[in-house]
């Protein structure tokens, strides 16, 4: 089988999955295997495949076809223009959510400041906080222990100077006392009656979806930073725009006011 033919057979069978980008995937697919970039591949269309790499790459569509997320089949995904592993035990990063890093870098932290990144997953945040923001001390905390294994290989993977703590949200944190310190909240906020694609249900649903109106990780959040002894100077919070309003009202009950609203990000200052 050449190239052209995996395309053009493989394409053809993820379209009859509903699969909106089969096309793409199949190119990204050989990339993965063939070592080479697309522009090389679809120049060179006759390029034939072993067998051992036409049945790796079937396995590879058959899984694709029942709609698993592209990255858990690569094993990888890019987040702010880095390679980050990922696994079934993990969200899927989004792209929106390198915002947070956008609006974290905006603030021209002083040297020294802690950065915790609360619901780490994957560490993507933390991990690219951290190669982002110099001279900076960076927590990732999560209740899953195989999400900190994620997390940490992924630290392990680009050098970075993350601490990993397991708790449940600002609980992990007992331990630390720093200021000035910055949290970033990148937690489940999926209303549990919101529609979602099929790759989506693939995903932890702990990871996803945050009760009737999707806020009540957040809820739970702010109840605990409203009574900590030590408080950050600034969270950063990713949510759907149509809960912002709400979620502002909840952060304001707790003694932090809104200050930036950017795309599905909203930044938080202590009162």
């Amino acid at each position: 089988m050449t190239v052209h033919d995996f395309l053009l057979e493989n394409t053809r069978l993820l379209r009859a999955r509903d699969i909106l980008t089969a096309r793409l995937d199949c190119l990204v697919l050989l990339e993965d295997i063939l070592n080479k970039d697309r522009t090389h591949l679809l120049a060179h269309p006759d390029i034939m495949l072993t067998s051992e790499q036409q049945m790796v790459l079937s396995g590879m569509v058959q899984r694709r076809s029942s709609h698993q997320p592209l990255a858990y089949i690569r094993k990888k995904t890019e987040f702010y223009g880095r390679e980050f592993y990922i696994n079934q035990h993990v969200l899927v990063p989004r792209p929106e959510s390198e915002t947070i890093i956008d609006v974290l870098k905006q603030l021209h932290l002083p040297k020294g400041t802690h950065i915790a990144d609360i619901g780490t997953g994957s560490g993507v945040l933390a991990i690219t906080a951290a190669l982002e923001v110099s001279d900076s001390t960076v927590i990732g905390t999560d209740i899953d222990q195989a999400c900190l294994r994620v997390a940490s290989h992924n630290a392990k993977l680009h050098m970075a100077n993350v601490s990993f703590l397991q708790g449940n949200l600002m609980t992990a944190l007992s331990g630390v006392s720093a200021e000035p310190m910055v949290l970033l909240a990148n937690l489940p906020y999926v209303p549990d009656d919101f529609p979602i694609n099929k790759a989506a249900a693939h995903e932890p649903r702990t990871a996803l979806f945050g009760g009737t109106d999707g806020l009540d990780v957040y809820r739970a959040l702010f109840t605990q930073l409203h009574s900590s002894a030590s408080r950050p100077t600034f969270v950063i919070t990713e949510s759907l725009p149509s809960q912002h309003d709400s979620l502002a009202k909840i952060a304001h009950d707790a003694d932090f006011h809104l200050q930036l609203t950017q795309d599905f990000v909203q930044l938080f200052a202590e009162n």
